[in-house]
C-alpha cells in the first residue's frame, strides 16, 4: 500500500500518553444505561459466545448511539499531529477518507460530506458513548460524530487474530480497512441510516436486533469498499496482496471465526457483525464498484 501521497488529515485528537480517560463503571438504567435483566443477557451471551462482556457492551453502546438524545458536542482537544509511524498513517489514511468520501457525496449524493474525528489513545478514553476500553477494538460513536482507535489493535490484528501475514506491507491495507470501515458508520450516520437502525431496534426481539447490527456491520464493509475503489482511481496506492490481506481481515473477524475460536461453537443468531464469507463478500462488493447503490445490505435477500 502506497500512502505516502495521501493528505494527512487535521482532525485527529492524541489522547495517547493522556491522564484522563479511561474505562468506567457499568451504566445501570438511566437514559442510555443497560438495566439489571440487560446485563444479565450481556453476561450469558459473553459466557456462551467468549465475546467478552465489555466488547458486548461498547457494540450496543456504538449501535444504539449511547441513548436516544441528541448529538454531543464534546470540546475539541489540542493536540499536534501525530508524527510517529502509526499516527502519521492513521491521520493520512483518515486525509484519504475525508478526500474520498467529499467527492462520493458530491457525486452520487447530491450533498456535502461532514468529516468525522478520529480519536487515538491507549488502554481507554472516554466517549459521548461511554467509556473507551482498547478490549473494545475500534468503534464510532455517533452522539459525538468520532472513531475511537487503540492502535494497539492493529498489532492484535497480526497475533491474536492472524489477520494478515505478520511482516508484511500488505498488512497496512488491511489497517486501512479498519479505519474505513469505521468511517463507513459514519457515513451510515451522515445517511440517516444508523438512526433508523436504533429506531427498529427499539420492539425488535433479540434475534430481530442482532439481524439488523449484521446489516449494519457489512454495509460498513461495503462502504469501506467503496472507500478503496475511488481512493484506488485516484492514487493508485493498491499494490499486489493488499486486497488478499483485507479479505483476510474480514475473514479473521467474522462472527464465526471468532466464536469457533474463542468457545469452539458457533451460534449464528447470536452474530452481530457477520460471518467471514459475509464480510469479505459485501467488501468486494463495494470495491468492485465504487458505488453506494452497491451496498443496500438492508434489502439484500442472502447475506
Amino acid at each position: 500500500m502506497k500512502w505516502d501521497d495521501f493528505r494527512q488529515s487535521d482532525n485527529v485528537e492524541d489522547r495517547r500518553g493522556s491522564s484522563g480517560g479511561g474505562g468506567g463503571p457499568i451504566r445501570i438504567g438511566g437514559a442510555g444505561g443497560l438495566g439489571l435483566g440487560g446485563i444479565v443477557v450481556v453476561l450469558l451471551i459473553s459466557y456462551f459466545t467468549g465475546i467478552s462482556p465489555q466488547t458486548l457492551l461498547g457494540g450496543l453502546e456504538m449501535i444504539n448511539g449511547g441513548g436516544s438524545g441528541p448529538t454531543i458536542s464534546q470540546p475539541e482537544e489540542p493536540s499536534a499531529p501525530p508524527s510517529d509511524r502509526v499516527g502519521t498513517f492513521v491521520a493520512k489514511v483518515l486525509g484519504s477518507t475525508e478526500d474520498t468520501w467529499t467527492t462520493i457525496f458530491q457525486d452520487q449524493v447530491g450533498s456535502n460530506y461532514e468529516a468525522p474525528r478520529l480519536v487515538l489513545f491507549t488502554g481507554g478514553t472516554r466517549s459521548a458513548c461511554g467509556a473507551a476500553d482498547s478490549a473494545m477494538g475500534p468503534f464510532y460513536c455517533p452522539n459525538d460524530q468520532r472513531v475511537y482507535l487503540d492502535t494497539s489493535f492493529f498489532q492484535e490484528m497480526k497475533t491474536r487474530f492472524q489477520a494478515c501475514p505478520p511482516g508484511s506491507d500488505a498488512c497496512e491495507f488491511a489497517q486501512a480497512y479498519v479505519v474505513a470501515h469505521e468511517i463507513g458508520h459514519h457515513v451510515q450516520n451522515l445517511l440517516g441510516i444508523l438512526p433508523k437502525v436504533h429506531e427498529a431496534r427499539q420492539n425488535a426481539s433479540e434475534v430481530e436486533s442482532n439481524a439488523l447490527s449484521v446489516r449494519t456491520e457489512l454495509q460498513a464493509d461495503c462502504f469501506a469498499g467503496v472507500w478503496a475503489f475511488n481512493a484506488d482511481k485516484r492514487w493508485r496506492f493498491l499494490e499486489p496482496g493488499d486486497v488478499e490481506a483485507a479479505l483476510q481481515t474480514a475473514s479473521a473477524i467474522g462472527d464465526d471465526m471468532l466464536q469457533r475460536r474463542s468457545r469452539g461453537v458457533v451460534v449464528p443468531d447470536s452474530f452481530t457483525h457477520g460471518s467471514s464469507a459475509q464480510r469479505q463478500r459485501w467488501f468486494l462488493a463495494g470495491l468492485k464498484k465504487g458505488q453506494l447503490d452497491a451496498c443496500n445490505t438492508f434489502s439484500a435477500r442472502q447475506l
